[in-house]
């Protein structure tokens, strides 16, 4: 099916090469998506200006809704065609195929066998947690958010993700239950903060404030915004990736969470795998 896939979105190459000369390697995924690197074989000489591989995303056993489904591909779409994020080579009902960008720096080597004597290609990677603090780098990452924070999508325009997330953990709290005792009375110690309270003087709180309702990333984190390969000269060498997440919202709320994220590294690799460094929060001075 991968190839069959491949065959009828992609162009050149693809159209000539028989089931048995086509690469394709699992590279990760889960329950909501599984994805696979399909490369065309190393003899085959490119016709035009085809792609020579591609990431196959292929939505899984967790199926999200039809609408979500749509909006997220409509999505994808758009930000590709702007340049925001990954190239969009096809739409399927099944899944999608995508540009394909390896990522170095501490990830595996990209699947395949690699070609006698080939150099090794040059790597996007994901920025680590400090990098976050670079004075360069965070203008970019500020243009970037920026640009994004600008585009008009044809999405519903009230901020109602990040209310209905809340409420969507505030449920899962309702149904906990836990039979030890010590969980039971962290539970308890939980509930009996009123997080519901909470919640409404926090909506209270950010309607009353006047930020801007605007299309948000609502996760730019380091291992969200990737360091293109090739561009490290240039003044646009960062990409956002993950857009799951994304949608209309408070522009403070994309610009405050991403401030948080200086404070965490999650490549801590023992429980609860993050590590909090609260001094590293940026001052207002490298806020502005």
């Amino acid at each position: 099916q991968a190839y069959a896939w491949c065959r009828e979105f992609l162009s050149g190459s693809w159209k000539l090469i028989g089931p048995d000369e086509f690469g394709i390697w699992p590279i990760g995924g889960g329950l909501s998506n599984l994805l696979y690197k399909c490369a065309l074989p190393e003899h085959v000489q490119s016709v035009g200006d085809e792609p020579r591989q591609v990431l196959l995303r292929v939505y899984g056993a967790i199926l999200q809704g039809v609408d979500s489904l749509v909006l997220e591909s409509v999505m994808f779409a758009i930000l590709a065609e702007r340049a925001l994020g990954p190239r969009l080579f096809g739409v399927f009902p099944q899944g999608r195929l995508e540009q394909y960008l390896p990522v170095g720096s501490g990830s595996p080597a990209p699947p395949g066998p690699p070609a006698p004597n080939a150099p090794c290609p040059p790597q996007s990677r994901r920025l680590r947690t400090e990098e976050l603090r670079d004075p360069r780098i965070s203008a970019e990452i500020a243009v970037t958010m920026a640009r994004f924070h600008g585009m008009a999508m044809p999405f519903n325009k009230e901020p109602k993700w990040l209310f209905g997330t809340m409420e969507g953990y505030l449920q899962q709290i309702s149904e906990l239950t836990f039979s030890e005792p010590a969980q039971l009375q962290q539970l308890e110690q939980l509930r009996g903060y009123n997080l519901e309270q909470e919640m409404r003087s926090l909506r209270d709180l950010l309607e009353a404030t006047p930020s801007p309702v605007v299309f948000c990333h609502n996760d730019v984190q380091e291992a969200n915004i990737l360091l293109l390969a090739g561009r490290e000269a240039s003044s646009e060498r960062l990409m956002l990736i993950d857009f799951e997440y994304s949608s209309y919202n408070y522009r403070g709320f994309d610009l405050g969470n991403h401030f948080c994220e200086w404070v965490y590294s999650y490549s801590h690799e023992s429980w609860p795998c993050f590590q909090a460094h609260p001094e590293h929060f940026p001052s207002r001075q490298q806020q502005v």
